[in-house]
């Protein structure tokens, strides 16, 4: 077998509190009942997810397991674009999740049980999604990542932070999110904030929080993006706007139950390109990890990675695209 048809497991083995380790001798029984016998590296640091990628297309593998969580995902697709070997769209990635969040399986209607993922990968039934590449700033210097999922600005990123600092004191559980929410709720405030969509400026209000969705789904389950297509070429854009603390306790299962836009604080918006300016300024997260602060750039790549996907996704893809009109470019909500 030539190693391009060889697969490279990327396994985090501290993604899920110690899921990605102490699975993965199943996982791994379980893909070779598959006849899938990849080769497999454990990710030893931060960022090195990213590296690894990098070494695996260098090194000739065209075909990607990432066995971890959103984090992971985000860091391999960032090694995909700083590879130069190939085009992008050239590899195949796959994903067994094994995170606390895992929010771009459910995107793509990738199960979370070890043994229909698997399968998943097996069936080998694909999509080309859109990835977005943000610019912002850290320490006064500009940089950029690649996003596979979302971002959120504002009360989104500070509930991050605060997730991901009780992560890092060892703290464990799916409760976490929830309680870091919870204290983000009593603690943060709104942003003057401007907000450009392909060159026209469509907010310039005191805004709570912002949302860059290509994929829905962020924060372990929340529907802050629930109308996004991930190949249309297009984020969607999700502003809430000033809103009390109890307003937003009051209405805080509109996150889950995708019914964000009834809320009349909240717009949706569609474009190519966003752009976010603020004061003072505001922190971003992209597909769970924190990065900088403002002012943010988004710029979309059109079906610039081969993604795994349930056969059902395919299904369900093709009778949306069939019978609905394609999305409008800077589409208000009419809320």
């Amino acid at each position: 077998m030539e190693i391009a048809d060889k697969w490279f497991a990327i396994v985090n083995p501290v993604a899920g509190s110690g899921r990605g380790l102490t699975d993965w001798p199943l996982i791994s029984r379980l893909l070779r009942e598959r006849h899938i016998v990849p080769e497999y590296v454990f990710t030893e640091r931060k960022y090195h997810a990213i590296e690894l990628a990098v070494e695996a297309v260098n090194n000739g593998f065209r075909k990607i397991i990432v066995v971890g969580g959103d984090g992971t995902i985000h860091e391999v697709v960032n090694g995909l674009f700083i590879q130069k070997t190939v085009p992008t769209t050239d590899v195949l990635l796959s994903v067994i999740a094994v995170g606390t969040g895992n929010d771009w399986i459910r995107m793509f209607g990738i199960p979370r049980k070890y043994s229909e993922a698997i399968r998943a990968i097996a069936d080998g039934h694909s999509f080309l999604q859109d990835v977005g590449v943000i610019s912002y700033y850290k320490a006064s210097y500009k940089q950029s990542r690649y996003m596979a999922n979302v971002a959120g600005v504002g009360f989104d990123a500070f509930v991050n932070r605060k997730y991901n600092h009780l992560k890092e004191e060892g703290k464990k559980g799916k409760w976490l999110y929830l309680w870091s929410t919870l204290k983000a709720v009593l603690r943060y405030s709104s942003t003057g904030v401007k907000v450009y969509v392909d060159d026209e400026l469509v907010v310039n209000d005191l805004v709570y929080s912002a949302t860059i969705g290509i994929g829905r789904y962020n924060g372990g389950g929340m529907l802050q993006t629930p109308e996004a297509v991930a190949d249309d070429g297009l984020f969607d854009l999700t502003v809430i706007r000033k809103m009390s603390r109890l307003a937003v306790l009051l209405h805080f299962k509109v996150l889950f139950n995708g019914r964000i836009y009834k809320l009349r604080k909240t717009s949706l918006n569609r474009g190519r390109r966003i752009r976010i300016e603020s004061s003072p300024e505001i922190a971003v997260e992209v597909d769970g990890e924190a990065l900088g602060y403002s002012p943010f750039e988004f710029e979309i790549i059109d079906r610039a990675v081969r993604v795994v996907v349930a056969e059902r996704f395919l299904s369900e893809s093709a009778g949306a695209s069939s019978g609905s009109p394609a999305p409008e470019t800077n589409r208000p909500s009419t809320n």
